[in-house]
């Protein structure tokens, strides 16, 4: 026997025992892709020893329940492959529609059809399986599917059923006859913003038929709470108002005129409108309750104002020349302001609007909603008022005293020389006025300081608020616990009482985040809401915030944060056209990014000085660079425009630059940091846009549709700009359309809002600010009303605002320093802006607490709050959901690991190719857990939900390893070689232990057969 017999023994052998162990087998051969009716399926079938062959379907809900149903099974006797040809009778509610015979499911993410062999325990409960195949069927949704044909005579009691549907849906919906407008407390700022509603129609004729009856002869009721702090400065100001589909004011339109008079207004049948004036005044800083009732021609127009236990009363009725006409789900309603007249400076309070009633409660029997009363406007305004009066008493005393100084210094006081020579004890004499209690004795010495200071000139109330403001920023900075935040709290009360807005946003967030301060949720609204009546900019997107996301305690409403969101994003645009050292720009710096940190420089940093250099030696990229660090405050420069300027013009006139010629260009034209210079201006745009740059040809169109109303020119290069995709150059076009100025053209409203929806689509801020006015509104016929989008475009525009920069660049400066407590509270101001890097940014400083600044309860607090807000945001930090997928894994929240939810997290970090989300799913799952079959579809991999783990885990860990991350790399590998060789221990054990028996009782025989052969080979070559 030769060498290369004795190989093919040992493979036919080999090969044996392979056939041997693979008796065991079950293939779906022609599974359908979807649940079918009636299908006929063939499986191919073998086994070992006797066994059943068992065909399950296994369903998973949207719920994240799992079901396993059993559809057939039959005996299996050893012997060669069988194929079994059956009929696929799957459930009536995974297949048809539900008619009321077939119920109705809930909603069905997968199914899987799976066969297998399956062998039974000692006892006959317990099976095991032995080989399987699986098959994925996508079922079709509720509606799509087929309609089951029916016997031709049904079952009585299936006939009821039927019946017991067609009556279930002819339910009535739940509608609302009275409708809430506003349910929280609204700071209206007096300018063009305000909250828009709009009503549909009734889905019941019971209640539509009537509506339309009554367009011609209304009979309801508006009521509505406001708080005027000051009288229009115009004419007159909105109150509530409402407009049709032509854009004119129908009924009812209430407005407040400078006099403090209501004038009501309201059209009729011939589109001409008739209106009255209130009688009685609005009161200043009182809540009043004002109720217009419409009753076909007559209006009633009532108030009633609470002072404390004192009830004031007015009530005025007219009758309308013409029939009234109120289509209330035409148009839209406004509270406030909008883009056709200002709104009131003050607060609204809830609003209801009765559609088809008047509210029976006579005025005796009015009272102060709960919102109103839980904010306390009026208590926080008289507690503020004695401070004030407190304050200005002693401003006065001590300017009087700090005059009287100052004119003794001018002669010579003999007698005050004679006492100083002798050293005569002067005792002080302190006045009246000086005496002051101890929580306010600092706000008195500032007052006192700043009066001597500057001679009892020009000091005022609000430079003493300020003065509070900067003290306790000074006091705050020195801090490393956040128990000196208590003892600082009353001097920003303080300062914010005094008018400083900063101060009154600053104490909002401390009693949000119970930083050093008890949590009291409507104090942090009451002190936003008055930040924001005074329009300042924080605090409008804090409330935004909290309207936008519910939180606090706060009713989530996508109008009222509209509202809020919209004041600040128009501002931004205009902040973004007139830079000023306050403001920085906005980047989204994460701290646990160390590459990011590590290129944060200031003026004096290598980094920076590094690019000066390249600069000065002719590199245009870094000329380019520095001058944007110095114009917009980047990457730790402060900003200074007139450093920038310089470098912008040593670009575009020694380097010849397109990118300096451009934005030296512009800083000519508009006088940003150079004196204002049009012809050299557009000299270095032509420049710029001859040698290809885009914006230069945009900024030239603007400039003949500027300076010399060359609307064709100007058209002709922002058309050349878009087709080049300029975001500048399509908002443009928009503006064109939208005032008729587009040569030959008439206005177009939706040819002007297709233009403003591909600019914001491209970044531009005001684009995006005039698609979310069009989406907040709707345009009649062509474009539907949209909210919930509306708000997140303008929420997107108010986050690139350039006070919101300067309180990053702060925290981020703070950290930087190992300054970890006013790091924080920086972030914290922004974070509770909605800000999402920011939320990421506290979390991140809570997880690490450096050097154990955070009590540990509240720095676990912190985190886990702030990572849930992190989450919650358009595109959440991958690290901030692995963190949240580690502390429900950790039951950090009750103690109980919630594996399920833990999942979600990192399948949610997994979908964003993070590997550390694969790892872990992958960690999970040897743990034992089995992942729900609703993650598994959702990162592709529904085939494995019935497969070995070790299918599983493999494709987890080869997906880990194949990012791009290149750290992730090796663990991931290692992983996967783990899973390989577990694997090989598992399926292998047995044929290992056999074969090592085999080759012990063998290997005498084979030894003594093998040295026969060689031997007969010696004898041969001797």
């Amino acid at each position: 026997m030769d060498f290369h017999t004795l190989y093919k023994y040992i493979c036919q052998f080999c090969l044996g025992m392979q056939v041997v162990w693979g008796l065991d087998s079950v293939t779906l051969l022609n599974p359908p892709e979807e649940p079918l009716p009636d299908y006929l399926l063939e499986v191919r079938y073998s086994c070992d020893e006797s066994a059943t062959v068992q065909l399950d379907c296994v369903v998973c809900f949207d719920t994240g329940i799992t079901s396993t149903l059993l559809l057939r099974q039959w005996s299996c006797v050893p012997g060669d492959p069988k194929i079994r040809t059956l009929k696929l009778n799957l459930p009536d509610w995974l297949v048809y529609q539900a008619d009321g015979i077939v119920p109705h499911s809930q909603w069905v993410l997968s199914s899987i059809l799976r066969a297998s062999v399956q062998y039974s325990g000692f006892d006959d409960t317990e099976r095991s399986s032995a080989a399987q195949d699986v098959a994925t069927l996508q079922p079709k949704p509720p509606f799509s599917r087929p309609v089951k044909q029916h016997q031709l005579c049904s079952a009585w009691s299936a006939r009821m059923l039927q019946l017991r549907q067609h009556f279930l849906m002819k339910q009535c919906l739940l509608e609302q006859e009275t409708v809430h407008l506003l349910s929280s407390v609204y700071a209206s700022t007096g300018e063009g913003f305000g909250i828009t509603k709009t009503l549909h129609s009734y889905k019941s004729e019971v209640l539509e038929y009537p509506r339309l009856k009554s367009i011609s002869f209304p009979w309801c009721m508006f009521s509505m709470w406001i708080f005027v702090t000051r009288y229009c400065q115009d004419d007159m100001c909105g109150l509530f108002y409402h407009i049709d589909t032509h854009n004119n004011y129908a009924t009812p339109t209430l407005f407040l005129t400078n006099s403090g008079h209501v004038h009501i207004q309201t059209s009729g049948e011939s589109e001409e409108s008739s209106a009255f004036r209130s009688p009685f005044k609005v009161p200043l800083n009182e809540w009043c309750q004002l109720s217009v009732m419409l009753h076909t021609r007559t209006v009633t127009l009532s108030m009633v104002c609470m002072d404390k236990e004192h009830r004031t009363v007015h009530s005025t009725e007219h009758v309308m020349s013409q029939t009234v006409m109120l289509d209330d789900t035409e148009g839209y309603f406004v509270i406030g302001g909008g883009k056709y007249i200002r709104g009131i400076e003050g607060y609204f309070g809830p609003f209801v609007y009765y559609r088809n009633r008047i509210s029976p409660h006579s005025t005796t029997e009015v009272v102060i909603p709960d919102v109103i009363k839980s904010v306390n406007l009026t208590g926080w305004l008289q507690t503020c008022q004695e401070f004030s009066l407190e304050m200005d008493l002693k401003i006065t005393g001590y300017s009087l005293q700090a005059k009287q100084r100052t004119e003794s210094e001018s002669c010579f006081n003999t007698f005050h020389e004679w006492m100083r020579q002798d050293r005569l004890p002067i005792e002080p004499q302190c006045e009246v006025w000086e005496g002051t209690v101890p929580h306010r004795r600092q706000a008195a010495k500032l007052a006192k300081l700043l009066a001597f200071k500057h001679r009892g000139r020009g000091v005022s109330l609000p430079a003493v608020g300020r003065a509070l403001y900067s003290l306790s920023l000074h006091k705050l900075g020195r801090a490393s616990r956040i128990g000196v935040a208590s003892r600082i709290f009353p001097l920003l009360l303080q300062a914010g009482c005094l008018a400083d807005n900063q101060a009154l946003h600053m104490s909002s967030v401390l009693y949000s985040t119970e930083l050093g301060v008890k949590k009291q949720p409507n104090k942090a609204w009451l002190l936003a809401l008055l930040a924001a009546q005074k329009d300042d900019r924080l605090a409008l997107l804090h409330l935004g915030h909290l309207h936008h996301q519910g939180l606090h305690g706060v009713p989530a409403d996508p109008d009222v944060a509209y509202a809020y969101y919209a004041n600040i994003a128009k501002q931004t645009n205009v902040d973004r056209h007139n830079p000023s050292p306050q403001q920085t720009f906005v980047e989204a710096v994460y701290l646990n990014n160390e590459e990011v940190l590590k290129l944060q420089t200031n003026e004096d940093h290598h980094i920076f000085q590094w690019l000066k250099l390249q600069a000065r030696r002719g590199t245009t990229e870094a000329e380019q660079t520095v001058a944007r660090m110095l114009f917009w405050g980047q990457q730790g420069v402060s900003p200074n425009i007139q450093k920038a300027v310089k470098h912008y013009e040593r670009g575009a006139v020694q380097w010849e630059d397109p990118v300096s010629m451009y934005d030296y260009g512009i800083s000519l034209l508009q006088g940003h940091g150079v004196e204002k210079d049009i012809p050299k201006a557009i000299t270095f745009l032509k420049k710029a846009m001859d040698k290809g740059f885009v914006p230069a040809i945009n900024a030239l169109a603007w400039y003949y549709e500027q300076f010399e109303q060359d609307y064709k020119q100007a058209v002709q290069l922002w058309d050349q700009a878009d087709f080049l995709e300029s975001p500048d150059a399509a908002l443009n076009l928009g503006v064109m359309y939208s005032q008729g100025l587009y040569p030959g053209q008439a206005p177009d409203q939706y040819m002007a809002y297709k233009y403003y929806l591909k600019a914001a689509q491209r970044g531009n801020i005001r684009g995006a600010i005039q698609v979310a006015d069009i989406w907040n509104t709707g345009i009649s016929g062509l474009v539907n009303r949209r909210p919930s989008d509306a708000v997140l475009w303008v929420k997107w525009a108010a986050e690139h605002n350039g006070y919101l920069g300067s309180i990053l660049r702060k925290a981020l400066d703070s950290y930087l320093k190992s300054d970890m407590f006013s790091s924080l509270l920086c972030y914290m101001m922004a974070a509770e802006m909605g800000y999402a890097p920011a939320q990421f940014n506290v979390a991140y400083l809570c997880e690490q607490n450096t050097g154990h600044f955070l009590d540990p309860a509240f720095a676990s607090h912190c985190m886990w709050r702030y990572y849930n807000l992190t989450i919650q945001s358009q595109d959440p930090n991958p690290y901030a959901l692995i963190r949240m997928g580690d502390l429900w894994y950790e039951g950090q929240t009750d103690g109980q690991k919630n594996l399920f939810s833990a999942a979600q997290m990192y399948k949610l970090a997994a979908q964003r190719n993070e590997p550390q989300g694969w790892y872990n799913l992958g960690l999970l799952t040897e743990e034992g857990y089995k992942l729900p079959l609703s993650v598994l579809i959702e990162l592709g991999l529904s085939e494995l939900y019935l497969a070995d783990n070790t299918v599983l885990l493999s494709a987890l860990y080869k997906r880990c390893r194949d990012t791009d991350d290149t750290y992730s790399y090796v663990p991931c590998s290692l992983a996967l070689f783990n899973v390989y060789i577990q694997s090989f221990q598992n399926n292998y054990s047995a044929a290992i232990k056999y074969s090592t028996t085999v080759a012990v009782i063998a290997a005498p025989t084979i030894l003594l057969f093998i040295l026969g052969v060689l031997r007969r080979h010696g004898f041969s070559l001797n």
